[in-house]
């Protein structure tokens, strides 16, 4: 009983066993079906189908294919590579061969070898599996010519080919799935690697880049070198796949192969030239990138001065050279698209011909006709695609010292025991190949002390700071800290995030310490007037707050980082007087919150300097003094003239800046949750540029072109036919001669329409770029200020980019190939229907098929597409940020959270990316599929056809049905292309029907010599920023005399900015009116208006180019004009020690002069605009007290005509003023000459006795 309980026990047991591995047999099958079909991204697209995908939506990427371990892998090898090429320079130091560079490609091929080897072994998988099908083919021909063969043969091999065919589409979405993976992980860690070595480049290495040309290297080459390892393995496929062919032919045609080889071996070389003639230059490219981000970063001062259309013109015209560039390569197209279209059919003439000359005996049959058609099908692909290649890895390797030019890193500095900094005997340059910037530094700072750094404009204050930080080029001696450091610079550095964000900075929020700092930072008044306090967006660049707010958030982001070296470039210059006591009793001085620090202060405010410990006195460079202050005080007669005329200036500081919070920037992710689909109008909009003549000869030539290879193939069929029924050896000379001249007339038929569609193409594609470029270009210019401070420079120039490079060279291709597949696929099925009626009962049923997965297929790519493109705009725009403060970054130590934060950005991309890869993985299994049984089906129906067909029907039939799964293939998803690249047209055109300021010039313009008294007045005046805010100005009623000097002032957010920014119809009225000399300013012309008034800004504004176009952008003046306001700004002497003067170089952003020279030459620029009315923004507040002195006094005497508004951030330069305008809240409380004002004991007689005048 025992036992046979055990037995069955057993027997129980292994059937039990056995039922679950053929379970988990069943389910590991039908996850592999699952995996190779990718039918598990089914319910994304079934979702995105239904509703707007999200972010959330998306499959997360596996750990090894993140940004996270990518990066850090690909570091290493990097680093690894470094170290090896160190060692062979160390061994090989006697040779005189110049060093090697570390290769990128090098470090590349160590990360990722296995992954690029796994990838080419299912391309030589998927290459085999391609040629099997034509001698499948073959064999199904010599069936249904031997009618004697058994049925079953007949069925058996349309299986088989159907089995093979399905092998070949699984095989080859895998290989294209891995292939695009792996070049997204490729260009992540090249830009993962790129963005670590910008953050960490020395300054002289970065002059030799704008951040325009960075940022184009950021994403040109690194999707350059992704655009390669896409295509890397068509090297050795494309000559794999030709060779394979050549050896079928040979065995189908015997040695005429080699006629087809020849033509092969001298039409490819010819063809690789062309290609490589027609890469774009990129150089052009950069330099409008390049001009494109100064204008933005500069638009409100070319707005001020009327200078758009000039800088217009430039833009223009650097886009014209492109365009000539862009329309040279496209005629070069001509003779590429020439040998792409006729190499078969040279290559077919070349061998039919010879294997007619080596035997007159010679027939073609039909198996050797559509096994060499089929064979040359295959082959179409690699002959093409090849030259391109090999063109493109020229490319690469030519730019690859672009990217290992970020090789050099900056030094880093040594720890002192003794004292917190040390100069020893150092010297140090911007750059190497100029004269040293600084000279022969002997300074000792302990720690904890206060130091003060003085001197004159250029002196080399600021670059004393920048030699601390390790930002400048040592030549000699050596320069120690000890410590962490922490950085204010001159230009204060926002960040795009929230207020508190930019305070924190990355550390751990500590709520009573980070009150304590927004006290001492005076920022707490600021915060109740912000709409969300402390939680408010700050928008790029800092737009939406002032320059004095600016300065104090990021004093406060210093104060809160704890750091034990502070490096303060002159803070206190943009805030009012009592502010600038408040900061340094509460923040620098002996009381501060810094007040156990060591600190670094440049400053121009000499009444603090008795409170510091040490005082360094720079001039040229050099310290001309250095002690306490009583030290210098009893030695140096200059140092006691310089404190007297400080001291007279100081008592009337007063900074009073208003400011307006205007809307967060767009968030990418906002526009893209709207589910819609592209506009018809707008392929509509390109095709009207395009021309619509153009556009119908084009279809007309792809449609005879098709045509014609349609009648090349039946006349190869009808060829074979007749030849069988020919015995007489005269007549088959005749029937061969008469068919061979016809197949090459129809050759250069088709030649022909192939040179005239791509020449009709070019000159089409040339008009819609040029005119979509010149539209959105035109569009921007004539945008509102507003807008800028509420779209981030980095969406803007995206449009520029990538959006136009789209239209330029990728959507009209889409649109060619969507033509020309769906003329091939048409002309397809006829001719399958036309030999085979019964098989439209299967096209019927897959053309629905098809057509509902296009439909569920583009609801959802479309979704993914803009969510890619969408989070693609913040890597671009945290890149731009970060170079603008790469100084205040490395200051703060804070390089590796900011690569992290880059690798958030990069991973959340990739995210988008590798769903946009698995859904076109998706579409393309399906599609091959059903073009699969498509195949099937003409074989099966062939076969069943039996004695009523001929084999040349079944050649015929079985080579067009192989074609067609390609065909349907691209047809759909360049369906798709056209549809998703159509958004770019719809955001180049949606800048066009955003709202545009005033035209800039009326028919209504006035005289000529207006003004020429120089009278303003507001009459009830009223202006809002925008239509859902209150009133930014209320009631504002006033009038100046002529040549009349008014003062404005007012606390912060009373209003001054705003009353100048509607002077300029920066921001538009809400009610009432401004009259100059007689005419109401709303009557005429933006540029009418802004060309007659005159302004000194705050922030000074200088474009990359020379000096002389800086001063006179329109070449109005002439060069001693020139000369001549240089010398009243006193850069005359400064001008001329330059080696080219007048033509010397102003790098991006003017970094190549110190803030004051900055200051300086805008003043120079507004001495040569001759206007009656002049507003002044406080034009000195950046230079030094002597210069102040004598710029005020060539300010009264060069501009003693004209009626001057200035805006007081220190009350002193409005002190002589005929008259001062009080402004609170956006009204005048005030208006009076500054004695009765003091007398009358309001609210200017209250800020008079705060700045310590009276």
């Amino acid at each position: 009983m025992q036992n046979k309980c055990e037995i069955t026990f057993f027997f129980w047991r292994g059937r039990t066993l056995a039922a679950h591995s053929l379970a988990h047999f069943c389910f590991q099958s039908l996850f592999c079906c699952a995996y190779l079909s990718f039918l598990f991204l089914s319910s994304i697209i079934i979702l995105g189908y239904k509703k707007p995908l999200e972010r959330e939506d998306l499959f997360e990427l596996n750990d090894s294919d993140s940004s996270y371990n990518v990066c850090p892998i690909f570091e290493k090898q990097w680093r690894k590579n470094i170290l090896t090429n160190k060692k062979k320079q160390k061994f090989s130091f006697h040779k005189e061969s110049k060093a090697k560079k570390p290769s990128l490609l090098h470090a590349l091929w160590n990360t990722f070898n296995f992954s690029l080897i796994q990838v080419a072994l299912f391309k030589v998988f998927a290459d085999i599996l391609a040629f099997i099908s034509p001698l499948i083919m073959k064999q199904m021909i010599l069936f249904c010519e031997n009618h004697h063969d058994l049925v079953w043969n007949g069925y058996g091999y349309a299986v088989v080919l159907f089995i093979v065919v399905i092998l070949q589409t699984l095989v080859l979405q895998l290989y294209q799935r891995f292939n695009m993976l792996n070049s997204a992980k490729i260009k992540t860690a090249v830009i993962g690697l790129l963005y670590k070595k910008a953050l960490n480049l020395s300054n002289s290495s970065r002059k030799k880049f704008s951040t325009g040309e960075i940022i184009n290297l950021f994403s040109r080459d690194a999707q350059q070198l992704m655009d390669l390892t896409v295509n890397l393995n068509i090297l050795w496929s494309a000559p794999l796949q030709i060779l394979m062919a050549i050896v079928l032919l040979w065995q189908e045609l015997g040695p005429s192969v080699l006629a087809g080889v020849a033509v092969l071996v001298l039409v490819i070389p010819i063809n690789a030239l062309v290609a490589n003639r027609l890469k774009i230059q990129t150089k052009n490219k950069d330099q409008q990138i390049k001009l494109l981000n100064e204008v933005l970063q500069g638009i409100k001062i070319l707005k001020l001065y009327a200078w758009e259309p000039s800088y217009q013109k430039k833009i223009t015209e650097i886009r014209k050279h492109e365009l000539e560039i862009q329309k040279s390569g496209g005629y070069l197209t001509v003779f590429s698209m020439l040998t792409l279209t006729c190499i078969p059919f040279l290559v077919s003439l070349a061998t039919f011909g010879v294997y007619f000359l080596l035997d007159e005996g010679n027939i073609l049959t039909a198996n050797k006709v559509f096994t060499f058609m089929s064979l040359f099908n295959i082959l179409r692909l690699p002959l093409f695609d090849l030259p391109t290649v090999i063109s493109a890895v020229v490319q690469v390797l030519l730019h690859n010292f672009e990217i290992n030019y970020f090789y050099n890193f900056p030094l880093f500095l040594l720890l002192l025991l003794d004292y917190a900094i040390e100069f020893t005997d150092a010297s140090f340059t911007w750059e190497k190949s100029q004269p040293p910037t600084l000279n022969d530094l002997n300074i000792k700072i302990p720690e904890g002390a206060l130091v003060a750094i003085i001197g004159q404009v250029g002196s080399g204050k600021s670059s004393v700071l920048s030699a601390i930080l390790g930002e400048m080029e040592k030549l000699k001696g050596t320069v120690q800290r000890k410590g962490s450091v922490a950085y204010v610079s001159q230009q204060a550095w926002i960040q795009n995030s929230k207020l508190q964000e930019n305070i924190v900075f990355g550390s751990v929020l500590q709520k009573q310490y980070y009150e304590r700092v927004l006290e001492a930072c005076a920022l707490l008044p600021d915060l109740e007037q912000f709409p969300n306090g402390d939680q408010t967006e700050i928008g790029e660049r800092g737009v939406n707050i002032s320059g004095g707010q600016k300065q104090r958030v990021s004093l406060a982001r210093a104060v809160y980082s704890g750091a034990d070296i502070y490096l303060l470039d002159d803070p206190l210059s943009a805030v009012d007087v009592h502010v600038g006591k408040h900061l340094f009793e509460k923040v620098i001085g002996s009381s501060g919150l810094l007040k156990n620090k060591t600190r670094v202060l440049v400053t121009h405010n000499l009444t603090i300097l008795p409170q510091t410990d040490l005082i360094l006195v720079i001039e040229s460079g050099k310290v001309a003094q250095m002690g306490t202050y009583q030290e210098l005080l009893s030695k140096s007669k200059d140092f006691i003239n310089l404190l007297q005329i400080s001291s007279a200036q100081e008592k009337g500081k007063d900074i009073m800046k208003s400011y307006h919070i205007v809307p967060s920037i767009c968030l990418f992710f906002q526009s893209i949750n709207q589910k819609f689909c592209v506009k018809f109008s707008s392929i509509v909009k390109y095709l009207q540029a395009f021309g619509w003549l153009w556009m119908w000869l084009c279809v007309a030539t792809y449609l005879g072109q098709n045509l014609v290879s349609i009648g090349q193939n039946l006349w190869l069929s009808t060829w074979t036919k007749e030849a069988k029924q020919v015995k007489d050896t005269m007549e088959w000379k005749q029937l061969r001669n008469h068919k061979l001249n016809v197949y090459g007339l129809l050759g250069l038929i088709q030649g022909f329409l192939v040179c005239f569609g791509a020449y009709i193409l070019t000159n089409g594609t040339f008009a819609a770029s040029k005119t979509l470029h010149h539209q959105m270009l035109d569009s921007v210019m004539h945008l509102p200020f507003q807008f800028f401070e509420t779209n981030p420079i980095g969406q803007i120039i995206n449009r520029f980019t990538k959006d136009m490079f789209i239209i330029d060279v990728r959507f009209h291709y889409y649109l060619r190939t969507w033509v020309n597949c769906t003329l091939d696929v048409l002309g397809t099925i006829l001719v399958i229907v036309g030999a085979l009626p019964l098989f439209i009962l299967v096209v019927i049923p897959l053309v629905f098929i098809y057509f509902t997965i296009q439909r569920y297929y583009i609801a959802s790519s479309r979704q993914i597409r803009r969510l890619a493109g969408a989070s693609r705009s913040p890597i671009i725009s945290h890149f731009g940020e970060t170079l603008s403060g790469v100084s205040t970054i490395r200051a703060f130590g804070h390089q590796q959270r900011f690569i992290s934060q880059n690798r958030d950005l990069i991973n959340e991309n990739l995210v988008c990316f590798y769903n946009n890869i698995i859904s076109n993985r998706w579409l393309s299994v399906r599609l091959k599929f059903l073009g699969d049984i498509l195949v099937f089906f003409a074989a099966l129906l062939a076969v069943l056809a039996g004695d009523a067909m001929d084999s040349t029907t079944v050649g015929l039939i079985i080579s067009y049905a192989l074609n067609i799964t390609q065909s349907l293939n691209f047809w759909v998803r360049k369906t798709c292309e056209i549809e998703t690249n159509a958004i770019s047209i719809e955001r180049v055109f949606e800048y066009t029907n955003i709202k545009k300021e005033a035209p800039w010039i009326k028919s209504n313009r006035p005289p000529s010599h207006w003004p020429d008294k120089g009278i303003v007045e507001f009459v009830n005046y009223e202006a809002r920023y925008r239509p859902d805010l209150g009133l930014a100005l209320q009631n504002v009623t006033f009038q100046t005399h002529s040549e009349e000097k008014i003062g404005i002032v007012g606390r912060t957010g009373a209003g001054k900015s705003t009353l100048t920014n509607c002077l300029f119809r920066i921001v538009e009225k809400s009610g009432g009116k401004i009259i100059i000399d007689g005419i109401d300013i709303s009557t005429i012309g933006l540029h009418d208006l802004r060309g007659k008034l005159n302004i000194i800004p705050q922030d000074p504004v200088l474009f990359s180019g020379t000096l002389q176009m800086n001063l006179d952008p329109l070449e109005n003046c002439s060069d001693n004009e020139l000369w001549e306001a240089l010398e009243l700004c006193h850069l005359k002497d400064f001008v001329q020690s330059l080696p080219k003067r007048l033509l010397h170089e102003i790098s991006e952003g003017g970094e190549n002069l110190s803030a004051g020279q900055r200051q300086l030459v805008c003043l120079a620029r507004a001495l040569l605009r001759k206007t009656k009315i002049l507003v002044l923004d406080e034009p000195t507040a950046s230079v030094d007290y002597e210069t102040d002195n004598l710029v005020q006094t060539t300010i009264q005497k060069e501009f003693a005509d004209c009626t001057i508004l200035t805006i007081a951030h220190r009350l002193h330069t409005v002190m002589d003023s005929e008259r001062i305008l009080v402004l609170d809240s956006g009204r005048i409380i005030e208006f009076e000459t500054p004695q009765n004002l003091i007398r009358q004991k309001g609210l200017f007689s209250e800020m008079v006795k705060e700045a310590g005048i009276i």
